[in-house]
């Protein structure tokens, strides 16, 4: 049977039964590899052997984290594991059962307990899934946004695959995030002389001015199994790691900036925002700038022009980093190019939208995106 099948046994309770040992592996982003080997049984953790090309003082501490894990069990979530991972190498270090202060070196108790939900198969990796790639083509900025919830849905659903979805659009649009000040955040003035469409979206974050041509914008719809027992913050980090290695490989250098930015060293390339379904999926998105009038942005949004005060400069282009400007790439290629870079890496299968799911998202556009008191839910 597979791993954590159930199975009935005369007319006893339903037990489980596994085959061993399993193995899981997980690597830290900018660290090292740690692999977890083990075996259950009666429901609890046993023969636990914890390997990689991490370094940990002293030699015997290795042993330590085996034995606190052992005997754990087995529906433990990852930060039980990680609590029992430290709590044991603490009270070794207090008994002097090792020989030192542990000092643990490209790793850390939460890595070892997320290789230990994937060995169970309680958590994924980006291997165990295929990933289905959208281009729809341009559609209307509320479309765009409906399609973020419809899609999450259907894969909380189980109708629908984990997927990225690359956006088109021909409107001048403003995305704010689900909790941001109507208020606070937009100008009417300039959102009626620019024709801009507010649109109000359901994950968090700050707010986006997005002109046809000048963001490359994305979502990727994903199984709350791939970010198992991640925070928010190592979340942002873990599902936009390709998205640097795909800046590197056009010639930007890129690195993480806060939670949720990508800055380069003259400026601010990308933010992202995430929203986590109670049926178990994870909405995660990501604009970049390509070509931003942010003489146009100042005159929608007004919290830009706080940001600007509050860091002593006049212009948002001193803050913004267009990667127009940085590759001499055109919008389109840019996108083929992080399309490519993705596949590269991962499983994935061209798609569609189902016939279903835009009539889902042009029905929520009438009833939710487009209705005042969703866009004015918070005033």
């Amino acid at each position: 049977m597979a791993l954590g099948q159930q199975a009935q046994s005369g007319t006893g309770p339903a037990v489980r039964v596994y085959r061993g040992p399993v193995r899981g592996e997980y690597k830290v982003p900018g660290g090292k590899l740690v692999a977890v080997e083990l075996e259950v049984a009666e429901d609890r953790l046993t023969r636990v052997s914890v390997s990689g090309d991490f370094f940990l003082e002293p030699d015997d501490a290795l042993e330590v984290i085996d034995r606190a894990l052992t005997g754990v069990s087995a529906s433990a979530g990852t930060s039980e594991l990680a609590r029992q991972v430290s709590d044991g190498l603490e009270r070794a270090e207090r008994e002097g059962v090792v020989a030192g202060p542990v000092a643990m070196v490209g790793f850390d108790a939460w890595a070892v307990a997320v290789a230990v939900r994937r060995a169970l198969g309680l958590a994924t990796t980006w291997e165990d899934h295929t990933f289905e790639v959208l281009r729809p083509g341009p559609l209307p900025p509320r479309h765009l946004a409906a399609l973020d919830q419809v899609l999450t849905e259907e894969l909380a659903a189980g109708r629908r695959g984990p997927t990225l979805r690359f956006w088109e659009w021909d409107e001048r649009a403003v995305f704010i995030g689900s909790f941001q000040s109507y208020r606070n955040e937009i100008d009417d003035d300039g959102v009626a002389e620019h024709d801009v469409t507010v649109v109000r979206r359901i994950s968090g974050g700050g707010a986006m001015f997005m002109e046809a041509g000048n963001c490359v914008t994305f979502s990727l719809v994903v199984p709350g199994s791939l970010v198992d027992g991640m925070s928010f913050e190592q979340s942002y980090a873990f599902l936009d790691a390709w998205v640097l290695e795909a800046l590197g490989e056009l010639g930007v250098e890129a690195h993480f900036s806060g939670m949720n930015d990508v800055a380069s060293p003259a400026g601010k390339i990308a933010g992202s925002a995430q929203k986590r379904l109670a049926g178990g999926a994870v909405l995660h998105h990501m604009t970049m700038a390509y070509d931003i009038d942010a003489d146009k942005m100042m005159q929608v949004l007004r919290i830009g022009r706080e940001k600007m005060s509050d860091k002593g400069t006049r212009s948002a282009n001193k803050r913004v980093d267009p990667l127009r400007s940085q590759t001499g790439m055109s919008r389109e290629d840019v996108v083929d190019a992080f399309a490519t870079s993705f596949a590269a890496r991962y499983r994935t299968k061209d798609s569609e939208l189902r016939p279903e799911e835009s009539e889902r998202a042009e029905e929520l556009v009438r009833s939710k995106f487009s209705a005042v008191e969703w866009i004015h839910r918070v005033p």
